[in-house]
């Protein structure tokens, strides 16, 4: 059980660090925010599991499962919400404006759209 443990502990590692690597090397705030949000997640998820697996190496005793119970309820928590908050940052990015990073330096869409009035 402790081997599945640091196996789990070394992949969340994995995925923190690639998520640090996207925040450092992606041009704009949008790629950032997706480097950072898929590794932040996928890293605390598996980091909670296998702090779990490793809390019942100790034993099955129920002080354990609690404390294993109360790590992957947060791991659920952190697997619905930190999606959401990212999605909510990064709409609000876009709605005032901040628009992503082209090669050529051209807006992706037209924004703010033209309303029907215009055309």
């Amino acid at each position: 059980m402790s081997i599945a443990a640091i196996l789990l502990l070394s992949a969340g590692t994995f995925f923190f660090a690639t998520g640090v690597i996207g925040f450092l090397r992606f041009p704009d705030f949008y790629s950032r925010m997706h480097a950072t949000g898929k590794g932040d997640t996928l890293g605390a998820v598996l980091m909670l599991a296998g702090l779990a697996l490793y809390n019942l190496d100790g034993g099955f005793s129920l002080g354990n499962l609690l404390v294993s119970m109360k790590l992957l309820f947060i791991g659920v928590f952190w697997f619905l919400a930190n999606p959401t908050a990212t999605h909510a940052i990064l709409r609000a990015a876009f709605d005032s404006g901040l628009m992503p990073w082209t090669k050529d330096g051209k807006p992706v869409i037209e924004w703010p759209p033209k309303s029907q009035e215009d055309t």
